[in-house]
C-alpha cells in the first residue's frame, strides 16, 4: 500500500509539472461562447509587473466544473481546473508564465461545465509589462472607525508572494496608536512612524540605529504629524497640526476631519533640531502634507487660506513649492503651483515622481482629509507642461493616499470603490507615455479576504527590500524614553 501511495504521488507531481509546455490537455474541444467573464477580483484588460504574486480569482458562474488555461501568445502556459470556481494559480508555474510573457500579452482562457455543456467566456488578454515593481508593500491595518482604535499594526507584504508579517502591533506596545510610516526613497533602512498616546514618540531608523525622539518643542503646535524626507536622508519635512473630528448626520457623509492650527517645520535627524521659517508656518494659513521633490531643491505642499471651525466647507488647499537648500540650510521664496482654491476645489496628498517629472495629488470639492471624501479623485500634473490630467484610476467612491514605486513606473494608492467603507490597495502601471493603466486590486491568497478582512489598508508605501527590524525591538523603543528635539528658527 505504502509503495502504491508513493508512486500515485509521483504521478501527480509529473502532471503539473508538464503542464506548463502543452496546454492542449483537459481543454474540453466544444464550447459555447458565453460572453464576458464574471470574475472577483476583476483581473481583465490590465498591466501587470512581472515579479507579482499570482492572480488568484473568483469564477462568479455557477457550474460544477471550471477549467481555467494561462498561456503566452504561442501558447506556452499551465491548466487550474476547481470544482468551486475558486482559481489558486501554481506559484511556480506563475512566475514561469510572467517570465516568458514578459513585455508581451497573457492570456487567459476560462471554462466551465453547465448540466453537462461546457461553455467559455471571451479570452481575457492582459500584458505583462517589463518593467518590476518594488519587492515590498509597507501599509496599517485598522478598522474603519472615528474616536478611537482597538487592535492596529503596521505590516509588510512581500508582492511576490502573499508572505505578510508584522512590523509593529500595538498588542506589543501597550494598545497605543501608530501612524504615518515614512521612507526614504523607497528604502526600508530609513523609516519611521510614530507613536501616539501612551508611549508618544516618533521612532527613526537611520544609519542602522532605532531611536526614539520626541519632535515636539515649545515654539511648534504639536509633535511632527505628516512627514516627508529629504532625498538625503538627513532633513525631514513634518506638518505640525492641531486636528478635530466633525461628525454628519448623513448616511453618506459620515466625518470631516479638519485643522484648526496647521504649520510646517525643518527636522534635522542629524542633530535632533526643529527649524521653522516664518513663510511656511504663518498664523493666517494651514500649510501641511509636505512632499520633496526628488532632487530635494524644492520642498512642496498644500496650503489654505484661515477660516473659522464652522465654515470647513471653505477650507480649500492650494499647491505651493518653496526652494530649499541642504548646504545652508535656507528656505527661498514661496510660488504657488496649482491655485486651487480659485477654482473651486481643494488639493491633497501631493506626491512627485522618481523623475521629478510628474506630480500626483487628490483633488477634492474642500478639505484636506480625502478619505471620508467620495469626490476625491486622484490627479496628475506634468511639472515641465503644466497640464494637469484625471487618469482612468478614479472611480465613484473616495480615492486617496497614493505611492510611487522606485523605478516612477507603477503607483499604489487607497480606494473605497468596493464598499464605501472599507479602503483597499490598488495597483496601477504608469507609462513612459505618463499614461496610466487600469488599476487592479492587491492580490490575495484567497480572493474573498477582500470581502471578509474587517480592516482598512491605510498609508500604502512601496519599499524595496524587506524590513529586518524585529517588532520586539521596535516595541522596547517605543517604550524607552524619547530625546528632545531642540529648537532653532530658520531663514
Amino acid at each position: 500500500m505504502q509503495r502504491k501511495l508513493k508512486f500515485t504521488f509521483h504521478i501527480i507531481v509529473l502532471s503539473i509539472a508538464g503542464a506548463f509546455s502543452s496546454c492542449v490537455q483537459h481543454i474540453p474541444p466544444d464550447s459555447i461562447r458565453s460572453g464576458q467573464a464574471d470574475i472577483f477580483p476583476d483581473y481583465s484588460n490590465i498591466t501587470i509587473p512581472a515579479n507579482i504574486s499570482p492572480l488568484n480569482f473568483k469564477i462568479n458562474e455557477k457550474a460544477d466544473k471550471y477549467i481555467v488555461k494561462f498561456h503566452s501568445e504561442d501558447n506556452h502556459g499551465f491548466i487550474v481546473e476547481s470544482i468551486n470556481g475558486i482559481i489558486k494559480i501554481p506559484v511556480k508555474n506563475w512566475k514561469k508564465i510572467l517570465s516568458t510573457c514578459k513585455g508581451r500579452k497573457l492570456r487567459i482562457d476560462i471554462f466551465y461545465r453547465q448540466n453537462g455543456q461546457w461553455k467559455n467566456y471571451d479570452p481575457i488578454i492582459n500584458r505583462v509589462a517589463p518593467d518590476l515593481i518594488d519587492s515590498y508593500l509597507v501599509y496599517r491595518l485598522i478598522e474603519p472607525g472615528y474616536e478611537t482604535w482597538n487592535k492596529m499594526g503596521i505590516y509588510q507584504r512581500c508582492l511576490e508572494s502573499f508572505d505578510e508579517s508584522p512590523v509593529i502591533i500595538n498588542e506589543l506596545s501597550d494598545g497605543n496608536c501608530m501612524n504615518c510610516h515614512s521612507f526614504c526613497r523607497n528604502s526600508s533602512e530609513t523609516m519611521l512612524f510614530h507613536a501616539r498616546a501612551k508611549h508618544a514618540g516618533t521612532i527613526l531608523v537611520r544609519n542602522g540605529t532605532v531611536k526614539k525622539v520626541n519632535t515636539r518643542t515649545d515654539s511648534t503646535i504639536s509633535a511632527g504629524v505628516y512627514p516627508s524626507w529629504h532625498p538625503d536622508g538627513r532633513y525631514l519635512a513634518f506638518s505640525v497640526n492641531h486636528i478635530v473630528q466633525s461628525f454628519h448626520a448623513l448616511p453618506n457623509k459620515k466625518i470631516e476631519v479638519i485643522d484648526t492650527l496647521s504649520d510646517l517645520i525643518l527636522y534635522d535627524a542629524e542633530n535632533n533640531r526643529v527649524l521653522k521659517k516664518s513663510t511656511i508656518a504663518s498664523p493666517d494659513s494651514y500649510e501641511t502634507f509636505p512632499s520633496w521633490s526628488p532632487d530635494g531643491c524644492y520642498l512642496y505642499f498644500c496650503s489654505a487660506k484661515y477660516h473659522p471651525y464652522k465654515d470647513y466647507k471653505q477650507i480649500r488647499y492650494d499647491l505651493l513649492r518653496i526652494p530649499f537648500d541642504a548646504k545652508t540650510e535656507k528656505f527661498g521664496d514661496i510660488d504657488t503651483v496649482i491655485s486651487a482654491s480659485k477654482d473651486g476645489f481643494s488639493i491633497s496628498f501631493p506626491r512627485v515622481s522618481p523623475d521629478g517629472k510628474y506630480l500626483l495629488y487628490c483633488r477634492t470639492d474642500y478639505g484636506s482629509f480625502t478619505i471620508w471624501h467620495d469626490d476625491s479623485d486622484l490627479n496628475i500634473l506634468n511639472l515641465e507642461s503644466g497640464a494637469i490630467e484625471v487618469p482612468v484610476i478614479n472611480s465613484n467612491r473616495a480615492e486617496s493616499y497614493h505611492t510611487w514605486s522606485s523605478n516612477g513606473r507603477w503607483v499604489v494608492f487607497s480606494s473605497r470603490r468596493l464598499d464605501g467603507l472599507y479602503t483597499h490597495l490598488f495597483i496601477t502601471y504608469f507609462d513612459d507615455s505618463g499614461k496610466f493603466h487600469k488599476p487592479f486590486i492587491l492580490p490575495q491568497r484567497d480572493p474573498d479576504r477582500n470581502h471578509f478582512l474587517l480592516k482598512s489598508y491605510n498609508i500604502p508605501e512601496l519599499v524595496k527590500s524587506k524590513i529586518r527590524i524585529d517588532p520586539r525591538k521596535f516595541a522596547n523603543t517605543i517604550k524607552s524614553e524619547a530625546s528632545n528635539a531642540t529648537f532653532k528658527k530658520a531663514e
